[in-house]
């Protein structure tokens, strides 16, 4: 089963501290059993990598209820039930969540403060919509995704305005950046238009050109998917360089015919389609750049350390 949102932790985190633990470390093990963790799940990691996401998502769960008193913290890492989280376990047998913490004053003073939109009403704060579910974390990686989502789309249009031998250019780009080659300019070229033969551009992995990497770019419109034929032809292409790899890059996407073919052919061929294009340009910095940074810190723990 997926990893429990950080509210859905809050009350078994509470428990586990009722039951001696004083560290989030403490607490995992109970929070794995509970809910049936498989390995895998309990490595997987947040974004940034710096902890797992169970983890992360229990030392939420834990801010939140040191908010509204139900933990003390009597030094750094060290964490005590107090005598309203007892009571909150004893008032509230299923469920512990950001609705429940509202009862808090230091609670709701603490998030209208973080949060400008969860700021306390007139009313019963019972009476409003229920809290998000995600962890500040969880924001951050949802927000990030969606805008990497729409950057995919605009790379792609932008793309799609290239003349086929400009495209073809950008593809030998992309490779020297992803490494091929050594990153060095010298070793990617494009062949002529005229005779290129179903070879459109040719990275040489070596500097004495042992060993390369050839390539087919066609630029399609996305609902023009690229067939099995296309493949057939550029694998006699490589056949006649005596090439044993190549890359075949479309914008558009790849037929489910081509993509078994390419499976059962002795080359090694790799098929890229227009989204997957769009996505490795991103993240090797072809055609895009960087806009805007955002630095999360965290508390440097060598530095607080008894050293």
């Amino acid at each position: 089963m997926p990893i429990p949102d950080y509210q859905t932790l809050m009350r078994p985190v509470l428990q586990a501290f009722a039951n001696g633990s004083t560290r989030i470390q403490d607490v995992l093990p109970a929070l794995v059993e509970a809910h049936d963790l498989t390995p895998d799940e309990v490595a997987e990691r947040i974004p940034s990598g710096t902890m797992t996401l169970l983890a992360n998502r229990a030392h939420w769960a834990r801010t939140y209820m040191s908010k509204a008193g139900l933990l003390s913290s009597p030094k750094r890492g060290t964490h005590l039930i107090t005598q309203k989280g007892r009571l909150f376990l004893e008032r509230f047998p299923d469920r512990i969540d950001n609705n429940v913490l509202a009862e808090s004053s230091s609670f709701e003073e603490w998030r209208a403060g973080s949060d400008p939109q969860a700021k306390p009403k007139t009313d019963d704060a019972k009476s409003r919509p229920a809290a998000l579910i995600e962890t500040p974390e969880d924001r951050l990686s949802s927000a990030f995704d969606e805008i990497q989502s729409a950057l995919v789309a605009e790379v792609l249009e932008a793309v799609l305005t290239l003349t086929p031998a400009r495209f073809e250019r950008l593809v030998v780009d992309l490779l020297l950046a992803m490494g091929y080659g050594g990153g060095d300019l010298a070793r990617g070229q494009q062949t002529r238009l005229s005779s290129d033969g179903g070879i459109d551009g040719i990275v040489n992995e070596d500097e004495l050109g042992l060993d390369a990497v050839y390539i087919q770019a066609k630029r399609y419109d996305p609902s023009n998917k690229v067939g099995r034929p296309a493949l057939n032809a550029f694998v006699g292409s490589l056949t006649g360089e005596g090439a044993t790899k190549g890359v075949f890059v479309t914008t558009s996407d790849f037929s489910r015919e081509a993509i078994q073919y390419v499976a059962k052919v002795q080359h090694r061929i790799v098929l890229i389609n227009g989204d997957r294009l769009a996505r490795l340009m991103i993240k090797h910095e072809v055609g895009v750049r960087a806009r805007r940074s955002l630095v999360i810190r965290s508390v440097d723990e060598d530095y607080f350390s008894d050293v």
